[in-house]
């Protein structure tokens, strides 16, 4: 794992480790011939941001494709056990879970999904979490969310993150690979869990198992409510009917009270624990029959501060002996990197734009005084006389100069505010800043995000399954 060179040793942040010169080399990752990942070598070298060559990131895909596709629909697990919520590629964040969990041979890890998109580590997650089941297959589970899917990978930030740092031959096969998760798992014959919750057609537990799982999410039935539900917002679970529209996601359903208890007790369960909602404290307990009753649904989010901006915990379950515990912990600061995957040269454009404008604006106000200068010697030679030719080209000299400064308020802005603005749009549904932001400033900036966050119980686009 051999580090960037540093020959005239003048990095402003030295202790700040840096990245490995090349991809980790297969006697590294690969140290046995059982062809089986060397987790403490792989964790090293992804936290300092180092590659894995992509003949070995398909040769672990392929690998652990084959172990999801010998498992059920339904898997069925006891506990000591830990069950983790969202990921959404904050891979530092992963390595804290991880650390706090202990070892795999010690404790069983069950995640809920939501491995990939939002943050900008996907790939570094789902290498480390396949190489920990192909390490411990029978100890270490993972079920699949709503977002390992093509809909949702292509409209946030996986599929991109794949053509960035690979190509996309790799996209494809990790999307082969998702096709093959389980769906859910009953833990100690008591909990149910899943990504997302319950759905209208399932009764009992060997429904799950008649689903065919193997190829992209459909948008309605029984597979699409099991990483598409939500428990309904209420303190009490009550619905109109036992399963509601879903309008926040587009598909799916509501669940409550009546269906969630129905459902429990045909089964002889005590509770559904799924994620797929982020948490202010990183959980969720829906005491939907009374505060001294067990939670019908815990809700589990183990992104914390999601986004970079919502600055919430994460949390996990720690089921032992039957007694389950909830464990919250902060984000970790991860290395900070340009937005949408640019390289230095796309993120300095306007820097750049901003400078030419400056100089066309010198031109032009200088052709200007000229002009002036020529129209005043004009008039003293011609006295009375109006000259229309001097006048129209005097006009036209103001309306570049008032077009070439409007540019250059854009692009300062731009430049200034690029993170902002690169929020704002990522808020936006269709990816574009509402018209003249750019040109009033950043107060209008301002008030456009705060009027985004104000609009966000109403309107949830990101939330939305695309059409």
């Amino acid at each position: 794992m051999e580090p960037l060179p540093d020959p005239l040793g003048d990095r402003v942040v030295k202790s700040l480790p840096t990245p490995p010169h090349k991809p980790l080399s297969e006697d590294l990752l690969f140290p046995n011939a059982s062809n089986i990942p060397n987790l403490e070598n792989l964790k090293l070298h992804l936290s300092k941001e180092g590659r894995i060559k992509k003949a070995d990131v398909i040769k672990i895909i392929e690998r652990v494709k084959n172990l999801f596709q010998g498992e059920p629909n339904l898997l069925r697990i006891d506990d000591p056990l830990l069950i983790i919520g969202d990921i959404h590629g904050q891979f530092f964040d992963l390595l804290k879970v991880l650390e706090m969990g202990g070892s795999p041979t010690k404790n069983k890890f069950l995640f809920l999904g939501d491995y990939v998109d939002r943050g900008i580590y996907s790939i570094e997650v789902v290498i480390l979490l396949y190489s920990l089941k192909l390490n411990f297959p029978d100890r270490v589970f993972l079920i699949r969310g709503n977002h390992e899917c093509r809909i949702l990978t292509t409209y946030f930030t996986f599929r991109a993150e794949c053509l960035n740092k690979y190509d996309l031959e790799i996209y494809d096969r990790f999307l082969e690979s998702f096709d093959c998760l389980p769906l859910a798992a009953l833990v100690n014959d008591s909990f149910i869990t899943c990504h997302g919750g319950l759905s209208p057609d399932l009764e009992v537990l060997d429904d799950i198992d008649l689903i065919y799982r193997f190829n992209e999410p459909p948008k309605t039935g029984a597979f699409c409510d099991i990483l598409w539900a939500d428990p309904v917002d209420d303190q009490e679970g009550i619905l109109n009917e036992e399963f509601s529209y879903n309008t926040v996601r587009g598909c799916s359903y509501f669940y409550g009270a009546n269906s969630t208890n129905t459902f429990l007790q045909r089964n002889d369960l005590i509770s559904v624990i799924r994620a797929h909602e982020v948490q202010l404290e990183g959980y969720k307990m829906h005491k939907w029959n009374g505060e001294n009753d067990f939670p019908a649904v815990i809700t589990i989010f183990s992104a914390p501060n999601y986004c970079d901006t919502y600055n919430n915990k994460g949390a996990i379950v720690r089921l032992c002996n039957s007694i389950l515990n909830i464990q919250q912990f902060n984000y970790i600061t991860h290395p900070y990197h340009l937005p949408d995957f640019m390289d230095i040269f796309t993120w300095s454009s306007p820097f750049v734009v901003e400078k030419v404008m400056t100089m066309m604006l010198n031109i032009l106000k200088l052709d200007e005084k000229v002009l002036l200068r020529s129209d005043s010697l004009a008039n003293r030679r011609i006295k009375g006389l109006k000259v229309d030719f001097q006048e129209a080209k005097k006009g036209i000299l103001k309306n570049k100069v008032r077009a070439v400064s409007r540019m250059m308020k854009m692009y300062r802005t731009l430049r200034e505010e690029f993170e902002l603005i690169i929020m704002l749009k990522n808020m936006c549904p269709d990816n574009r800043i509402p018209r003249g932001l750019l040109i009033e400033g950043r107060k209008a900036l301002m008030r456009a995000v705060d009027m985004f966050k104000q609009a966000k119980a109403l309107d949830l686009p990101n939330e939305r399954r695309p059409e």
